[in-house]
């Protein structure tokens, strides 16, 4: 008589083959970076985005979260979102900077590897409608989505613009990671619950605005995330409660 199959170490070990299939992604993109291929590189940090979004799902849709799988999830996501953004930025634009270069693209490693810390050891006790610091992810995907943005800059400034911004860029995006600043998580439905049909329109409209452009507007929306955790800390905090203020700082 054939034993029963397992089902549930078979549900457990999908979420972290997604998990190590956002770890293979990553490692494609330092790959491509090396090669000077920094397009599919960027790409590949979006697809490392997509599949890390997935196994978080999947491992709460079918109940088999567990430690592993959340330590797991953040060594992915130091190599995917920390160690190949960085080194695909100074290889695009960064190294023509020398030290200072090297040191903005260490500095986003150091400030990642911070942040994710601090997430592992805060989790249990944090609120999950907000992140406090802008997520390592979120910080990636920055980085990805300027190497497609670089394209609608104008020839004459790009040679000089870019590699200021980028630079400018490392420092800003290291900083919000280990700040007190506060981001959405999305982890919390109410608000769909409470207008779902609202919030399926907006989310189509949003999805074809960024299918018709995405190399624009890709970068346009990330950037809106990320200044909208700066307002939200910084101009909407402090009228509501005035003693969060200096907690953000």
């Amino acid at each position: 008589m054939d034993k029963p199959v397992n089902f549930r170490k078979g549900v457990y070990i999908l979420p972290n083959l997604l998990t190590t299939a956002s770890l293979f992604s990553g490692f494609l993109g330092l790959v491509w970076a090396v090669d000077g291929d920094f397009e599919r590189s960027a790409l590949a940090i979006l697809v490392s985005a997509l599949l890390d979004g997935l196994d978080g799902k999947v491992a709460r849709l079918t109940k088999t979260a567990s430690e592993f799988g959340v330590q797991l999830d953040s060594l992915a996501d130091l190599a995917a979102f920390g160690v190949t953004p960085a080194f695909m930025l100074y290889l695009w634009q960064l190294k023509h900077y020398g030290t200072l270069g090297l040191m903005a693209c260490f500095l986003f490693v150091a400030c990642g590897a911070l942040r994710l810390a601090r997430f592992n050891v805060q989790s249990a006790t944090s609120s999950k409608k907000f992140f406090t610091g802008l997520p390592i992810p979120a910080a990636g995907c920055t980085i990805a989505t300027l190497v497609f943005f670089s394209g609608y800059v104008p020839p004459a400034y790009a040679d000089t613009l870019l590699p200021k911004a980028s630079l400018v860029l490392a420092y800003l995006l290291s900083f919000l990671m280990v700040s007190r600043v506060r981001y959405a998580s999305f982890k919390e439905y109410g608000m769909i619950k409470a207008h779902p049909f609202g919030a399926m329109v907006s989310a189509l409209l949003v999805f074809v605005l960024v299918a018709s452009q995405p190399k624009l507007l890709g970068f346009i929306l990330i950037m809106g995330y990320i200044i909208s955790g700066i307002a939200y800390t910084y101009l909407i905090l402090p009228r509501r409660h005035p003693k969060l203020l200096r907690e953000a700082r």
